[in-house]
């Protein structure tokens, strides 16, 4: 299905926003609910269903924070999340410094963290049941941990020497946080650790310099603005201003030296990517200029340029229930993605004669009705 994505003709997102896109997300618990952020402040919740039931919809905006709203952000949202176990909750941080916890009943913050510079990027744990921390990404080198529960951001994990554009919770150990920054490197953190980092990611795996310190280890040649986890939590794939992108081992530290060639990235800001769930192989979305670039995570195969938008692609966000992509961007627009309806096969044709090879051993099905197999 992913192979087939095309942009789709019969389903439009209501165009709400009047300036660029930046963020996008989609709610992990059924599906349905998307979040928008713009770079005029403006945050735009959409229900992703298709309840006209007609072949051609729109998927309609429920309700926005618009400026007039007072709790609006005063600058560009850079980055929505919702809150991972209910759609109750979500969270939007801003370039006005600040991160808002939001009420999705009454659109009302029911918190609000400040923070001393622009915020790049911030993440919720999706498996935490231990801890409420949101990691938050600033101009500050510091990385901050806010605590939902106690409402303070007391916890900072300090190592890197320049701005925090990416944070990303590891999607397999709850305490686990990768994050990149300007300084060109990614760091593992372990945030019950008082010294906090696990590790420093070094493309060349030590081989170049021995003898030289974990505090010489870049990940990138140029800004780090992009991490992002495969689902298993496996593995991390990150993207750098060196136009490079890079998938490292999560558990040892290694990079696995797959070669996605050049990855064009002019992002002066946090790039958001998207990665697969649940396909076999999985597969990167990568914004590529005004096009969307698919490549297969584990080979670094440049599949396919998804071609739509008319101006710089900011972010993608998969949704695993459908495999289906939306994209967001400079030019005002969300973009449907949707996999191509199959070819119907013949009824004279039976299903064993097509050839099989193409079906993934995974997916096929093992169940046995008879009574005689053991």
């Amino acid at each position: 299905r992913v192979l087939s994505l095309e942009l789709n003709k019969d389903r439009d997102v209501e165009r709400i926003h009047g300036s660029g896109i930046n963020t996008l997300d989609i709610e992990p618990i059924e599906g349905r609910y998307m979040l928008s952020g713009g770079s005029d402040g403006v945050i735009v919740l959409y229900d992703l269903e298709n309840l006209s039931r007609k072949p051609s919809y729109t998927c309609k905006a429920l309700f926005s924070v618009g400026r007039s709203h007072p709790h609006v952000h005063k600058f560009s949202v850079e980055t929505v999340q919702w809150y991972p176990h209910d759609t109750g909750m979500f969270t939007s941080s801003s370039f006005d410094k600040t991160l808002k916890i939001w009420d999705t009943n009454t659109l009302q913050p029911a918190d609000i963290f400040h923070f001393e510079g622009t915020v790049y990027s911030h993440h919720m744990s999706p498996v935490a049941t231990k801890h409420c921390l949101i990691a938050v990404g600033t101009k500050s080198p510091k990385v901050q941990l806010c605590d939902l529960k106690s409402g303070s951001s007391s916890h900072i994990l300090q190592g890197h020497r320049q701005e925090v554009l990416a944070v990303s919770w590891s999607p397999r150990h709850e305490y686990i946080l990768a994050t990149g920054s300007a300084d060109g490197r990614v760091k593992l953190w372990d945030v019950r650790r008082a010294s906090g980092c696990l590790s420093t990611l070094d493309q060349h795996n030590g081989e170049k310099s021995n003898a030289s310190s974990e505090a010489a280890n870049t990940a990138h040649n140029g800004r780090v603005n992009g991490l992002c986890y495969t689902s298993d939590g496996l593995h991390l794939l990150t993207i750098g201003t060196d136009d490079r992108m890079r998938l490292w081992n999560s558990s040892t530290g290694e990079n696995t030296l797959v070669n996605y060639g050049k990855v064009c990235n002019e992002s002066r800001k946090g790039l958001k990517f998207a990665i697969s769930c649940g396909c076999n192989p999985e597969f990167a979305f990568v914004p590529y200029g005004s096009t969307i670039a698919v490549y297969t995570v584990f080979t670094g195969e440049l599949i396919t340029m998804l071609r739509g938008h008319y101006s710089t692609v900011n972010c993608c966000v998969f949704q695993p229930h459908f495999q289906e992509l939306y994209s967001g961007s400079k030019d005002c627009n969300i973009l449907a993605w949707i996999p191509a309806p199959r070819e119907a096969v013949p009824d004279d044709i039976s299903e064993k004669s097509l050839p099989q090879q193409h079906l993934n051993p995974a997916y096929e099905d093992a169940w046995s009705s008879s009574d005689d197999e053991g």
